[in-house]
């Protein structure tokens, strides 16, 4: 029985060390893993890797308010404990108030703009170095390697993930980045057949993830947590139902 379990201690610290050298350990001041219901599988050891930049693609207007729901959502199970975020963007097209409906608090969020780009990139090299923070959120187009090689030293060193918006960029090839989305807006799930809008619905597509599975998934918002979302042909009429 002693051999064994000194067994699975050497296997633990062996596939934590492993992880760890992928950019995939998680982060040293959060007691809980995110739940991001059927994303979850898709990360290394079903755990969402908090030491990493994690590009979100968008090339019009409307994938671009799509992604920053989404990345809300993420962010609101990053902001489990009592620490705050940084959202650093040139243009503020978020509206604060809007983040309630995905249960996050907007006084617990800095918003910070800027205008220079290499100011932005900057700052929010800064902030990552902050432990104290449960993640920082930057708005920027495109970014050089070197400045990503920066952004994820600063994360190796404080376990902050950072959450980057790249809003029609001129090339994303060529960057090196822990996980890859892509936010495309369904039609709201309407709730029972009730009129008015429903709970928000995405196609989330993970292009890249690290040690981990890309993949495609219809998600709804239930106005608390991700769930499975799904589209069910019926005659001509598309119905929209939620799976648990």
């Amino acid at each position: 029985m002693k051999q064994s379990a000194e067994r699975d201690e050497v296997i633990a610290r062996l596939r934590g060390e492993i992880l760890s050298s992928g950019s995939t350990v998680y982060s040293s001041h959060s007691n809980e893993h995110p739940d991001l219901g059927p994303l979850n599988r898709a990360f290394p050891g079903d755990c969402f890797p908090f030491r990493g930049t994690h590009e979100f693609i968008s090339h019009t207007s409307e994938t671009a308010a799509a992604t920053l729901g989404f990345m809300t959502g993420l962010l609101s199970r990053l902001m489990k404990g009592p620490e705050m975020a940084v959202w650093v963007g040139a243009h503020r097209t978020l509206f604060p108030p809007g983040l309630k409906a995905f249960c996050v608090v907007p006084d617990r969020i800095i918003f910070i703009d800027l205008v220079s780009e290499k100011e932005l990139l900057w700052v929010v090299e800064e902030c990552l170095k902050c432990n104290a923070l449960a993640a920082v959120v930057g708005e920027v187009p495109d970014i050089h390697p070197i400045a990503l090689r920066r952004l994820q030293l600063a994360i190796e060193k404080s376990g902050v993930p950072c959450l980057l918006h790249r809003h029609r960029p001129r090339s994303v090839e060529n960057t090196v980045c822990t996980t890859r989305w892509m936010i495309s807006p369904m039609a709201s799930l309407m709730e029972d057949g009730l009129p008015g809008v429903g709970y928000p619905q995405w196609q989330v597509a993970l292009l890249k993830v690290r040690n981990g599975k890309p993949g495609s998934w219809q998600i709804t918002w239930d106005g608390q947590q991700f769930q499975h979302g799904y589209t069910e042909k019926v005659g001509e009429e598309n119905v929209y139902t939620k799976a648990g």
